[in-house]
């Protein structure tokens, strides 16, 4: 409708400016026709005035020129008549005789000895008034002025513009509806129905009828016709690939092959998951709700499934549009722009919503890594924690009430308490807990006040799973120390309250399946190192959120290092540094923040020059796309976490490298680490290491390259998104 009401509009523009044309023509027109008889009429009646008056005013009869004056102003209905002398000093004349203020007429007559005429505006109408010289022996010695009532003009002219006003009215309105009827029922109806064929085929829904209302677009939609019934036999045939890959072991996964998994093992039970950010937030802007996607390796690799399964994915709503843009039970189709699944978002207060996050953070999400920061422990925090536990289990079960054997997967360490609640109330559901943070060693979670609590809601989940085996024998030895249950070493199970809960590592990644994932490099691709800044030919990148564990400060220092041991690298070396905003409601990250800014403004000063800066800092959210041109444009990339769990930068960095060209400089604290074992492996706490891998990394030959890139990217993709979200739902459904 919105394209209907553009077009015609557009089109009434246009005809208002055509006639607004014609209307101004015709009215410069007519003001031309009738100020020309004006004038001709002004100049014959003063020209018989002028036989008449010439002679007595050459004898001094002022008051027979009064007299005869009086006469013609009375008799012609002139609305003024007076006389002048050489001096432009009035000799006779009518009352209210309109002049100009300027008397500029009447000296021009007698000076240039030629009759002329002006208009003259007054408020109580418009007058001509005209001008002709009185000669005494051919010598110009005075001058005839007469004015006559013109007002008559401008209300021809007004007429004009009236009538041309209403003609355009009636036109339009005739116009509009016809442009309307013609575009809404004629063209926007049949390319409607030829757009929602195309839909449906990208969606792979069923057949919808493309034939036009019109044999206008007949030719057009008997192409589209051939093209969607193309795509049709293009999907069938990449589903019945898929599910002959179902029974290849060593296949690869894509996302063809997990939906026909899911169909062909669950049989129609629907998936839901629950996070405490969502994939897709809506804020308000100058230019009307805007929807931008949530920096965060997880949900990115989260998305990648649920696009490819569909579902329902349950998430805070922390955008202010937020509640604008969902339905009545805060439910809206995800992506915007092509929906694939329903993102139910949940209603929090925003008191409880901040203790919850301060608690998921400052203690959670601190205890369980290495990373020598103190965690803080608040009873308000678990107390909110606890709530939004509670409010999310109430809208998930509401979700449920109908649903027979759901299965759930909850994300994190944010809901640990959701998955007993869930089973309590809905002992039929499926319920998996996925830790994308690691699990620390026991005695470090010891000091956890509310431990028991925390561990007695995981145990809750059917399937507790972890990025690495590390983590899932943490836990095993965390419960066997704080609770009384029975744990099988053998199985890696718990058992408590007659439950039994699997331990399982399901190490995550992207969504790469082959080597066409990337996009070739381009010029405009190229110039994004001269927008930002950079004037060096070896380029590194760093792609994290501002955050503590990834240890942008110790990367830092090994740049610094690696520049002070090869200072042949100066001019020739940048790294470029994305940094997220990330937490900056928190002390903690803000100074973090400044830190890395500091750090990098002191290395800057110490080696930089005019043109060159050893590290570009860029605290700005980039998309996953613009990430994977500078993933390709660096020839290394630096991942120095101080504890990470997987770490996706890491494959991400892999799945981009279509050229099988670049060095990944990975953390040995870095969960993918253990799966990317061609990397080069470094202690991100010492600057030495992390120096010598960069000169290693410059220096390495490309056959080298090519060869760890390879390995490294046959490993994820044999072990991408897809395979990951199988096997967690392989170890739910083998429950049964």
């Amino acid at each position: 409708m919105r394209q209907v009401l553009l077009v015609v509009g557009a089109a009434v523009v246009v005809v208002s400016l055509v006639v607004g044309f014609f209307a101004m023509s015709q009215a410069n027109q007519e003001e031309l026709e009738l100020t020309s008889r004006m004038q001709s009429r002004s100049q014959v009646l003063a020209d018989s005035l002028a036989e008449s008056i010439e002679p007595a005013y050459n004898t001094r009869a002022t008051s027979t020129v009064q007299r005869i004056i009086d006469r013609f102003v009375s008799s012609e209905r002139l609305a003024g008549l007076s006389v002048f002398d050489s001096s432009g000093v009035l000799v006779a004349g009518s009352s209210g005789m309109p002049l100009p203020a300027d008397g500029k007429i009447i000296a021009t007559a007698m000076d240039s000895d030629e009759p002329g005429g002006d208009f003259v505006r007054r408020d109580d109408g418009t007058y001509y008034v005209h001008a002709i010289p009185i000669h005494e022996d051919e010598r110009v010695v005075g001058a005839l002025v007469l004015a006559q009532n013109a007002t008559y003009i401008d209300e021809g002219i007004r007429g004009v513009w009236k009538d041309n006003i209403i003609r355009w009215f009636l036109q339009i309105i005739v116009f509009a509806v016809a442009v309307f009827i013609l575009v809404r029922w004629v063209f926007f109806r049949s390319i409607s129905k030829m757009v929602e064929s195309l839909q449906a085929t990208r969606k792979g829904s069923s057949e919808i009828d493309t034939a036009p209302s019109s044999s206008f677009f007949k030719p057009l939609a008997g192409e589209i016709s051939k093209v969607t019934k193309s795509l049709r036999q293009a999907r069938q045939s990449a589903s019945e690939e898929a599910r002959m890959r179902l029974e290849k072991i060593d296949s690869p996964w894509t996302a063809e092959r997990l939906k026909e998994f899911i169909k062909a093992e669950l049989k129609g039970r629907p998936i839901y998951v629950i996070t405490h950010r969502e994939p897709y937030i809506h804020t308000k802007t100058k230019r009307g709700i805007r929807f931008a996607t949530v920096a965060s390796g997880a949900i990115a690799a989260l998305q990648s499934v649920m696009e490819a399964c569909g579902g329902t994915w349950l998430a805070y709503g922390s955008g202010d549009a937020d509640r604008e843009v969902a339905d009545e039970d805060g439910k809206i189709g995800v992506p915007p722009d092509e929906p694939r699944y329903t993102l139910k978002r949940i209603w929090l207060k925003e008191k409880e919503a901040e203790g919850h996050y301060r608690f998921s953070v400052e203690a959670l999400y601190t205890l369980c890594l290495m990373t020598h920061t103190r965690p803080v422990f608040r009873k308000e925090d678990w107390t909110a924690y606890r709530q939004v536990n509670d409010s999310f289990a109430e809208a998930f079960l509401a979700e449920i009430k109908k649903v027979s054997h759901p299965i759930v997967l909850v994300q994190d360490y944010q809901f640990t308490l959701l998955p007993r609640i869930i089973k309590t109330a809905r002992p039929d559901a499926q319920v998996l807990l996925f830790m994308h943070s690691p699990w620390p060693h026991e005695e470090l979670f010891s000091i956890c006040p509310w431990r028991k609590e925390i561990l007695d809601g995981m145990l809750g989940a059917d399937v507790i799973g972890f990025n690495t085996q590390q983590h899932c024998n943490n836990f095993l030895d965390t419960v066997g120390a704080e609770m009384e249950s029975q744990i099988d070493f053998e199985r890696f199970a718990i058992t408590k309250h007659g439950h039994i809960s699997l331990i399982k590592p399901f190490p995550i990644s992207t969504s790469f399946t082959n080597g066409g994932d990337a996009s070739e490099l381009t010029p405009e691709h190229r110039q994004i190192v001269e927008r930002l800044g950079i004037r060096a030919k070896h380029i590194a990148i760093g792609a994290d959120r501002m955050d503590f564990t990834k240890g942008i400060l110790e990367r830092f220092r090994g740049v610094e290092t690696f520049l002070a041991t090869h200072p042949e690298y100066l001019k020739q070396f940048t790294l470029l540094q994305v940094a997220a905003p990330n937490r900056e409601m928190f002390e903690h990250y803000r100074k973090y923040g400044e830190a890395v800014t500091q750090e990098a403004e002191r290395i800057n000063k110490k080696y930089g020059t005019a043109d060159w800066r050893p590290i570009v800092l860029e605290k700005v959210q980039y998309t996953h796309e613009q990430l994977t041109t500078l993933y390709r444009l660096a020839e290394v990339c630096l991942v120095t976490s101080l504890h990470d769990s997987m770490n996706l930068v890491a494959k991400e960095f892999v799945a981009a490298r279509n050229d099988e060209a670049g060095v990944l400089v990975l953390s040995r604290f870095a969960g993918a680490s253990r799966d990317l074992r061609r990397a080069l492996i470094v202690n991100p706490y010492s600057a030495e290491e992390i120096a010598d891998a960069i000169y290693k990394a410059m220096n390495m030959s490309k056959t080298e390259q090519r060869q760890r890139m390879k390995s490294m990217r046959e490993s994820v993709k044999n072990y991408n998104v897809y395979r990951w979200a199988a096997e967690l739902i392989k170890a739910l459904y083998q429950l049964e």
